[in-house]
């Protein structure tokens, strides 16, 4: 292996289950020393294992000058890891401990094959699109959704959005997602949007459990900016990014969305596709 290619200091995050993902740091601190790579976890991490993460290095808060991320969780923590290092150039390579795992390149099952791969620069990477949408403090990333909800036990949410400027849905509903291609398997898929392949360019946008019997998800051009209205004049609507919780939109006030190619890189062995994805973690299309 080339030194260009070689990994020299990696990241380890994992979800917030420590007793499942134990063995994982030992097998990554195994394999990180067997190919004499420096191993770096934040302090959250330190204080979920305690001595089970001795030899590694222990910081405040991750680098951005590293060779790639292993993160160690389901799509959650794949996708914080993505949103976390999103323009820094870093590959995340998941290994799946979660439910569905779409995102991850490795099986836990398959956990030191896929620790070897990973440190032994193993893989390929794919550039993933996102969206950025601002909320009173700056520009924040999503690499699946951006999802607008109404609040528990209040009134059913009045959302518009525009796109170049004119209206295009207005309805009373519980929500509104704009989603990426990659989550568009996600939140919007449930909504019955459409699922967008990996490397299309656009995204999504789909009511959720809209008061109509007219209104159809939308698939958007990546240069048209979104704008969505909370119409009712008291009541919030809550927003979140990946599912996240990131704040309220209030009444009477909007929030606009745009679409940014390549805002995250995914580490993938050679020869995974996405329709591959498709039918190992949804079943087949088509019985």
């Amino acid at each position: 292996m080339s030194d260009e290619r070689r990994i020299k200091r990696a990241a380890f995050v994992s979800h917030s289950n420590p007793p499942q993902t134990a063995p994982g740091l030992a097998a990554a601190r195994q394999a990180a020393a067997a190919v004499g790579c420096e191993l770096i976890i934040s302090t959250t991490e330190l204080n979920k294992y305690g001595p089970g993460a001795e030899g590694m290095t222990v910081v405040e808060r991750l680098p951005t000058d590293l060779d790639v991320c292993l993160a160690l969780g389901g799509d959650g923590t794949i996708l914080r890891c993505l949103r976390y290092f999103s323009g820094t150039g870093v590959p995340v390579f998941g290994i799946n401990y979660g439910t569905v795992g779409f995102l991850a390149a490795a099986e836990s099952a398959d956990l030191e094959s896929g620790l070897g791969r990973a440190l032994g620069s193993d893989f390929e990477v794919i550039e993933l699109p996102g969206l950025l949408a601002s909320l009173g403090d700056g520009l924040s990333p999503a690499l699946n959704d951006v999802s607008f909800t109404r609040r528990p036990h209040h009134r059913v949410a009045e959302l518009s959005y525009r796109l170049g400027g004119r209206e295009v849905g207005h309805v009373r509903c519980d929500g509104l997602v704009a989603a990426t291609p990659v989550g568009s398997t996600g939140y919007n898929l449930a909504n019955g949007g459409p699922i967008l392949a990996w490397g299309v360019e656009g995204y999504v946008v789909s009511f959720i459990a809209p008061h109509t019997l007219t209104t159809r998800p939308l698939v958007v051009a990546p240069g048209d900016v979104l704008h969505v209205h909370n119409l009712s004049d008291r009541d919030p609507v809550d927003v979140a990014f990946d599912g996240v919780p990131h704040g309220q939109l209030e009444p009477r006030s909007e929030i606009e969305v745009r679409f940014r190619d390549g805002l995250a890189r995914l580490a993938q062995f050679e020869g995974q596709s996405f329709y591959q994805r498709i039918r190992d973690k949804f079943g087949r299309l088509v019985q």
